[in-house]
This record gives structure tokens, C-alpha cells and sequence, in this order.
């Protein structure tokens, strides 16, 4: 079967200005699957947007399946900015037959496009698409760093049969999933009153990185390491405060701003070991003069900025390109060692696997902020390396 035969080709008439797209757009920028289907292999593609018309699991709120070509009306009017696109719409995937229908398209798209070096960009649908974008890293034969942006954690019970699941337990499906090629995962913007104290104690015992959204409030940079250490990024619009972003049933008055959530966006983008990402529960129904499209639009933009930015400055290649800090913990039990980036001044830092965990590696190298040095160098552990040794054991 091939990968055409999952998608459905774009009107381009009804996203297109009346006047036509001006040469420095995103419309004149992307080749659109209109009539024969892109050639993956012989064009040079970096990026793959594609719709996902299946909004029938999305809990509250009927109508995100339509989402794609609302995005679409305010994306491609877009201007280019200091960079070379080289963007492909792949089209729509519809909703199949059942919902497993649909997942298993999604998820043939994704690993297709990965293994193309071609990172998709995906627009929902439901955040129960989620698992379907998680299923495409299956036959990749790698451990996968799952990152969402939710206010919420979305592991009610799950009493669905097969792979189909619900936007509010979808976790649940990705936790228990075997094989098991979940290494870490962490949510960003959780609000504690949408949040059980029991979900917490499981998240703390999984080793899990959960983040609230109070964390940021100050400084959203604080946001990037945990994005950086991401394969695939799940966004949820009802992370954003309803003032930014009506477009969603479950809208609620708190969350991230519109301009944060661009930044987020942006750091998913640089991040040089992502390879999907996600955008779910767009609901043109509840969009107030399309404002919420529009943002939506601003943050793809800043993804694709951000890929553009890459650094390519994941360690440690070359050694000269890097620092390397030691450290000694006060106690005197052992020293930790961090790398910094020339390039662009971010920190790794090395957590050692326990003996015989790992045959080709000695450590593993997790995305921190200079503050976990600080802390380092005052003599304490920070608490990211005791949770990712913890994960290794």
C-alpha cells in the first residue's frame, strides 16, 4: 500500500487569497498535494503538513476534525522569513472506517516521513492522534522522549478495545503500549486543580518530568531543556488561555499565552532530536474571527523558524566545539560532569548508565539549564540527574 493511498488531495481554491498568494508566502513556498502525489524520495523535503480530519474521540469537543483548512486560510498567507522553506502539504487524512482505521494511517504517515528524514507536522483532530503519532516510532527500533503541552494529564481509564482511545486517557495507551519504547516523559503547563494527587504519586513514581504551569509564569525559557530532550511533541490548544485561543470546548481561563506558546513552538523547532510534532484540538466552531487559526498559523511559522535555527549542536561532535565542567559532590560520594555548547551556549549533562545496563554506551546526555550546574557546583545533586539515573536503572 502505498502512502498516497491514505491521503486526500487539497482544493488549494479554498485556501488561496482571491489576488493569489504574494511571492514571498508560504503559499508560493510549499508544494500542495493537489493532483499526483509528491515524490518523498526524489524532493528534497524537510517538512510534512498534514491534516487529520477525526474529531470523534476528542471528549468534549465535536468539531476539531474540520481544523486543517481553517489553519491552512491563515498559514499560507504567511510571509517567509530568513530562511529556505522547503515545505510539503501532504493533505488530509480522513477519518477512516473506525477510528483504528485512522490511527493506523497517521501512523504509517509519521514513520514513513521519519524514515524520509522529513519531519511531519501534524494538524488534528483529537489529541487521542497522539497515539497514533507515538505508533509511527514503533518499527524505528528506538526509544522514544515524549513531550505534551496540556493542562491536564490525560490517563482516565481506558475501556476501549484494539488501539482506539479517547482524548482524555490516551496515555494510558502509550504507558502500557508493548513493546515498551517509552523512555521519558513530561508534560509542560499542568494546572493543579485539573490534576488528582493519585496522577501526581504515579507520575513521581514513573520518574516522570511533570511541570506546572506556575513554572513559567516568570521565565518560559525554562520550557526549552525539556523540550530539547523531546523525539515528539504533543500540543494540546487548551493549553493556551481561553483569551489567546477560543477555538476549543475545554478552553479555560488560565494557561499559556499566545506569545509563549509561540516560544514553545519555536524551541520544539531547534530542537535537533525532534522528529514530530503534533498540534490537536482545534475547534474552528468556538473561533472568534479566526484568532485562534491565526495563532495557530504564528506557532507552525515559529516551528519552522525554529528548524531553521538548528544548531545541529547535539554532543559531542566535534570535542572542540564543546566545554566540559566537572564537579564534585560535597558529600564526596562522586563527581558529574557537564557539557556546555559553544554554539549556542547550552547545557547537557552526562548521567552514567548503572553497570551492564547499556553494552555501547558509558552515559547518557540530558538537556539542563546552568542552574542544575550551579547546583552541581554547590555540591548537590540535582534532581533531573537522580530521575534520569533512576530511569536508566
Amino acid at each position: 500500500m502505498s502512502l498516497s493511498d491514505f491521503f486526500s488531495p487539497l482544493n488549494a481554491e479554498q485556501f488561496t487569497p482571491t489576488d493569489g498568494f504574494y511571492t514571498s508566502q508560504l503559499g508560493l513556498k510549499t508544494l500542495f498535494y493537489t493532483e499526483s502525489f509528491p515524490d518523498l524520495e526524489e524532493n528534497k523535503f524537510d517538512i510534512a503538513i498534514f491534516g487529520v480530519l477525526d474529531g470523534r474521540n476528542a471528549i468534549n469537543n465535536e468539531g476539531c476534525g474540520i481544523g486543517p483548512d481553517y489553519f491552512r486560510e491563515k498559514f499560507y498567507k504567511l510571509n517567509e522569513g530568513a530562511f529556505t522553506s522547503r515545505l510539503v502539504d501532504l493533505g488530509n487524512i480522513r477519518p477512516g472506517a473506525t477510528l483504528a482505521d485512522t490511527y493506523i494511517a497517521v501512523k504509517m504517515a509519521v514513520s514513513e516521513l521519519i524514515k524520509n528524514n522529513i519531519i511531519p507536522v501534524i494538524i488534528g483532530g483529537g489529541q487521542d492522534i497522539t497515539y497514533a503519532q507515538y505508533l509511527g516510532y514503533e518499527d524505528l527500533e528506538q526509544k522514544v522522549d515524549l513531550v505534551i503541552v496540556d493542562n491536564q494529564f490525560d490517563i482516565d481509564d481506558d475501556n476501549n478495545e484494539g488501539i482506539a482511545t479517547r482524548s482524555d486517557c490516551y496515555l494510558n495507551k502509550i504507558f502500557l503500549h508493548q513493546p515498551n519504547y517509552l523512555f521519558n516523559f513530561s508534560n509542560i503547563g499542568y494546572q493543579t486543580y485539573f490534576v488528582d494527587q493519585e496522577s501526581l504519586n504515579v507520575m513521581d513514581k514513573l520518574y516522570f518530568d511533570v511541570h506546572r504551569l506556575g513554572e513559567f509564569a516568570q521565565d518560559i525559557t525554562l520550557a526549552e531543556p525539556i523540550i530539547r530532550n523531546a523525539n515528539m511533541i504533543s500540543f494540546d490548544i487548551g493549553a493556551i488561555r481561553s483569551a489567546d485561543a477560543k477555538a476549543n470546548a475545554n478552553a479555560t481561563p488560565n494557561g499559556f499565552d499566545g506569545e509563549e506558546a509561540c516560544r514553545i513552538a519555536r524551541y520544539a523547532g531547534m530542537n535537533d532530536k525532534l522528529t514530530s510534532i503534533g498540534f490537536y484540538e482545534f475547534n474552528p466552531a468556538y473561533d472568534s474571527n479566526g484568532q485562534t487559526a491565526f495563532l495557530l498559523a504564528e506557532m507552525v511559522w515559529y516551528f519552522v523558524d525554529g528548524f531553521y535555527a538548528r544548531k545541529k549542536d547535539f554532543p559531542l561532535t566535534p570535542k572542540s566545539q564543546y566545554i566540559i565542567y566537572r564537579t564534585s559532590l560535597k558529600d564526596g560520594s562522586g563527581e558529574m560532569t557537564f557539557v556546555k555548547s559553544k554554539k549556542s551556549d547550552r547545557w547537557w549533562m552526562q548521567v552514567p548508565y548503572p553497570i551492564g545496563q547499556s553494552k555501547n554506551e558509558r552515559y547518557h546526555l540530558v538537556p539542563c539549564r546552568y542552574d542544575d550546574y550551579q547546583t552541581a557546583v554547590n555540591g548537590d545533586m540535582p534532581d533531573l540527574w537522580w530521575r534520569t539515573y533512576q530511569k536508566l536503572s
